[in-house]
């Protein structure tokens, strides 16, 4: 499995980029689940969510905000997330697609989550077969960190992408009661991402 981080590696400054700056958030990706939050009404104070691939920590800040002070955010990501200085999150290091590190993740939790949240995207080529793929199999590991690391009625937000939209919320509405696309108005224009908001886990 080959998959990038939080956020794309290409910044554009625009209105959005420079609105996040402003507000003081590490990544554009943060105004992007501020909108989805708003949409969909996924957090709640006091719950406990999941950052896979947290780095740089936009979402991390906006969980943390949404849930307050009696909730936990734990983020994991191959590279360190430093100098964040939140009280209600915790972060690790490590590879989201093994075992071991979504173990990890479960530990510092102290439980099961009631939110995933997924900003992963995969590494890609420009091969649309190889993208393609790369993506489903992206999709394939985030099912299999929910079943890990989600409790009974809890929610997911994963990333997607336009090409394999059809496949990835055929696969996702399998163990939720819901599925569903969305777009944010903060999304870099000519991107071919989306996100899939998934409601209601049951485990298989």
């Amino acid at each position: 499995m080959v998959y990038d981080g939080a956020v794309a590696r290409y910044v554009p400054r625009d209105a959005a980029y420079r609105r996040a700056q402003k507000s003081g958030y590490r990544s554009r990706a943060a105004l992007k689940l501020l909108e989805l939050d708003k949409k969909f009404r996924l957090f709640r104070p006091g719950a406990r969510v999941v950052d896979l691939g947290c780095w740089p920590g936009g979402w991390l800040q906006v969980a943390a905000e949404l849930v307050g002070a009696s909730g936990l955010v734990v983020g994991i990501d191959t590279r360190p997330v430093e100098g964040l200085g939140l009280a209600n999150v915790r972060t690790l290091v490590g590879d989201v697609t093994e075992d071991r590190a979504t173990d990890g993740v479960r530990t510092e939790l102290g439980g099961a989550a009631d939110i995933v949240i997924s900003d992963l995207a995969p590494k890609l080529t420009g091969i649309r077969e190889v993208d393609g793929t790369r993506q489903i199999e992206l999709y394939t590991a985030m099912l299999a960190c929910c079943a890990r690391l989600l409790g009974e009625g809890g929610h997911a937000v994963v990333k997607l992408f336009s090409d394999t939209e059809n496949d990835a919320i055929g696969m996702l509405e399998g163990p939720f009661a819901s599925c569903s696309a969305f777009r944010p108005a903060s999304t870099r224009k000519g991107s071919s991402e989306i996100y899939g908001v998934c409601r209601t886990y049951t485990s298989p």
